[in-house]
């Protein structure tokens, strides 16, 4: 049966590195994969076409497709816009309309690229974290929120961090499921001593620990996470957390790799069903320059051939090109050393798609 993608370029350099993953799709499909492409807008591209960052006919296509492939959104020409029409809001409406719960945001260290880590060779040499991101409760969504006019004239910021007990357990059950096919160490990081609303998130992982005897869990206070992520990050096997917390160390841990443009990342409902994106965002500063370094959104592609589309194969044999690509030496400017010979958005992708046939 067919499977159909939604391919969601977006803004800043998402169109740049979405056109490497089509091309590498298309590639998959002329060997035999059966999928079908679309493409859809989002974002400030949204925004520019039809007035919203997520269109009622986006958020069709991603409800009828069984994957959706996301560029980037976002891009300084639309930080003067009322919050609900910028481009990110496209973003948070299409994980909640979708119920994508479950982000899996994966720290792995290429081997070929251990002296780009800012960190020693030593401390980060074999890194594989699985950080587990809570992705449709917290302080992101809680109501209410707002800017409001106090008596005195003075205005005051408030948002609302509130998690419902069924919304932790949801995730933790995600993160003890991911972690039993990974090495079976589950650590769950809160604010416990500060935030009730973590001393329920702990109490409740403790809970649900003892429907999983063959995981190890343990707990750990965010600022230290944090901080043990740069000290001695491979004691870390998966990492579960809340929305904003989540957001803040799957990119510390992404800068343990040598580079946030190799990461990839996958969004989840209860069903498997996902949108996957590299975590680096729209980087306006570079778009249109040809410079982005393509490789996490082709990882991603992989991710999506492993998670939703249910061929593990296919998704090994990405890996295995973009692993022989750097073994080549290619490198884009952002993962390349000193004075190191770097290539284009274009290039890389091309070399992937001729690795992935080879």
């Amino acid at each position: 049966m067919t499977k159909k993608i939604l391919i969601l370029p977006g803004d800043g350099i998402g169109p740049e590195i979405v056109a490497e993953a089509r091309k590498l799709l298309q590639a998959l499909r002329a060997g035999g994969l059966d999928i079908a492409l679309e493409e859809g807008l989002i974002g400030g591209a949204a925004y520019d076409a039809k007035g919203h960052p997520l269109p009622d006919e986006t958020l069709a296509q991603a409800q009828q497709a069984d994957a959706i492939l996301l560029g980037a959104v976002g891009g300084p020409q639309y930080e003067s816009l009322e919050r609900p029409l910028r481009p990110e809001q496209g973003l948070l409406g299409l994980r909640a309309g979708l119920k994508l719960f479950s982000n899996l945001r994966p720290a792995i260290l290429y081997p070929q690229l251990a002296g780009a880590s800012t960190l020693k060779p030593e401390v980060v040499a074999g890194l594989d974290i699985m950080i587990v991101r809570e992705l449709t409760g917290g302080i992101y969504f809680g109501q209410p929120r707002g800017v409001r006019e106090l008596d005195n004239g003075e205005k005051e910021g408030f948002n609302t961090l509130v998690y419902r007990e069924s919304e932790i357990e949801r995730i933790g059950r995600s993160a003890f499921e991911i972690t039993r096919l990974r090495g079976r160490r589950l650590c769950s990081v809160d604010k416990a001593n500060v935030l009730e609303v973590t001393e329920l998130w702990r109490q409740t992982m403790i809970r649900l620990a003892a429907d999983y005897p063959d995981v190890e869990l343990s707990h750990m206070y965010v600022d230290n996470a944090a901080m043990q992520l740069v000290r001695e990050p491979k004691q870390f096997d998966v990492m579960v957390t809340t929305n904003m917390f989540g957001d803040i160390l799957s990119d510390a841990a992404a800068m343990l790799t040598g580079s946030i443009g190799m990461l990839p990342s996958a969004s989840l409902d209860a069903a498997g069903k996902g949108m996957y994106e590299p975590i680096h965002g729209s980087a306006p500063d570079i778009a249109g320059q040809g410079v982005a370094n393509p490789l996490a959104t082709l990882l991603s592609v992989a991710m999506m051939l492993r998670y939703s589309l249910d061929q593990a194969a296919a998704a090994a044999a990405v890996e295995t090109a973009v692993g022989r690509v750097l073994d080549q030496g290619l490198r884009t400017r952002d993962i390349a050393a000193p004075g190191e010979a770097t290539v284009g958005t274009v290039e890389m992708g091309d070399a992937v798609v001729a690795a992935l046939g080879a």
